[in-house]
């Protein structure tokens, strides 16, 4: 999923719905950072999270 993703996608963390919806900010050797609207900027995992494209 992670070689998917590129800035600027929206996406969601089905495990924190709470988070809202969230814009990918860069995606670096399986990390990528997501500015959620309702909690700011997350470092996520990719090989441990999969996010929901929107």
């Amino acid at each position: 999923m992670i070689e998917f993703l590129t800035p600027g996608q929206l996406v969601r963390n089905p495990a924190h719905p709470e988070w809202g919806v969230g814009q990918v900010q860069s995606v670096v050797r399986g990390k990528i950072t997501v500015n959620f609207e309702e909690v700011g900027k997350i470092v996520i995992n990719g090989d441990q999270v999969v996010l929901e494209l929107v």
